[in-house]
């Protein structure tokens, strides 16, 4: 491997460690001083920039001219083994990708989502109920950061919550880096379609006051939609909809447990901190493994003083962005009530999280349930013998003992 502290210019191989945990690698920190937009040898397709600081990420994203569409279904320099398929909704034109995000954006509004928080609070709350009834020391991972997001999009679309199974086996395949053959995901990927397609049909028959239902009348009746894009969307927002959620909430409560306990204690004795902690473990809990999508110039670009040529991938990461000392005073620090928090957790631009709102709120509803019904909770095992996956694009513990 490269050395990350090769002289400056040099191309480094990428990624820097093999870090799965919490934790970032220093040279990302080193290179948003000395070389915050730098040449790098990606696992896959060639060599890419890799952006490190805070504007320079922001500004990329926002940035048209870096296409995540030119570089669908080309060997592009990724991380990923799998080339971005131009079927995917982040893979698609411009003019298709906005038009598809309207038609579900409505679901997923602020003020809908506002709607949904006593129903997430009640599945909250249930799963809560269950595990204090069969008593610790239990994972939470299965018992509530798995569950909870995974119940919530399942009710919204108006799918069965015991089909579960099918849509966690292609998203853990689709979610592979090294873990998974090509073979195994394609398998994966057939079954979860042959599935989605039935209950499309199914639902069609028999129609019902869900998100499923409202696009298959889009599709019928609008002409909106056509077969392979409404598979691709309810497809899409079932994995979107569970798996990032899921790990964010199991590294958050992983952290705040973590050491002394510290954090943890301060939001049970200030439930009202709730909301900016959410925030703030969102900047600070980091969600890829290493990179997202790749991108393309699709012309001339200049960003942090360097000219980005057309044809050129650049990726970016979110999470050295969001430890920028220029941005966030105590960058690597934990600040459960910091004020100002511009953090790029859910991206930004074209490409920006469609469920971020609903996220947040289930993200506060379990922190809200837990601190107040379960302030004793604490990792059953040392937090070091934590099982993080491993050969996965996105960080995730395999299990979280707790007890109380």
């Amino acid at each position: 491997m490269t050395c990350p502290h090769a002289a400056a210019g040099a191309v480094r191989t990428y990624p820097f460690g093999d870090r799965v945990d919490l934790e970032l690698d220093p040279a990302y920190a080193e290179l948003r001083k000395t070389e915050p937009v730098v040449r790098v040898r990606m696992p896959y397709g060639g060599e890419a920039w890799l952006l490190t600081r805070h504007a320079d990420v922001k500004k990329a994203s926002a940035d048209p001219r870096l296409s995540m569409h030119a570089g669908a279904d080309r060997d592009v320099p990724r991380a990923a083994p799998r080339a971005l398929d131009s079927v995917g909704l982040m893979g698609m034109p411009p003019e298709a990708h906005a038009r598809l995000r309207r038609l579900v954006s409505r679901a997923f509004t602020a003020r809908r989502v506002a709607g949904l928080r006593p129903r997430i609070a009640e599945i909250t709350h249930g799963l809560i109920d269950s595990l204090v009834a069969d008593g610790g020391p239990a994972d939470l991972v299965q018992r509530l950061a798995l569950p909870l997001p995974t119940a919530v999009i399942c009710e919204m679309l108006g799918i069965p919550h015991d089909d579960r199974h099918i849509f966690r086996a292609f998203t853990e395949a689709l979610m592979s880096a090294s873990r998974h053959t090509e073979e195994e995901v394609a398998a994966a990927a057939e079954e979860y379609a042959d599935y989605l397609r039935g209950y499309v049909a199914k639902r069609r028959e028999q129609p019902e006051d869900d998100l499923l239902s409202a696009l298959i009348e889009a599709q019928d009746e609008g002409g909106q939609l056509s077969g392979n894009e409404l598979l691709m969307l309810v497809g899409g927002m079932l994995i979107g909809g569970h798996e990032t959620t899921a790990g964010q909430l199991a590294g958050q409560i992983a952290l705040l447990l973590g050491g002394d306990r510290t954090h943890w204690e301060e939001l049970c004795a200030r439930p009202a901190l709730v909301p900016s902690a959410v925030e703030e473990l969102l900047r600070i809990v980091p969600l890829w493994s290493s990179v997202g999508p790749s991108r393309v110039a699709t012309e001339d670009i200049e960003i942090g003083g360097v000219t980005i040529r057309a044809g050129e991938a650049v990726v970016y990461s979110l999470a050295s962005a969001n430890r920028d000392e220029d941005v966030f005073e105590d960058a690597g620090s934990l600040v459960l009530d910091r004020a100002a928090n511009p953090h790029l957790a859910f991206g930004q631009g074209p490409h920006f999280c469609l469920g971020a709102p609903l996220a947040r709120a289930e993200l506060q509803c379990a922190l809200e349930a837990l601190t107040t019904r379960l302030p004793t909770l604490r990792l059953a095992v040392p937090e070091g013998e934590l099982a993080w996956h491993e050969g996965m694009l996105v960080r995730g513990l395999v299990e979280l003992p707790v007890t109380w």
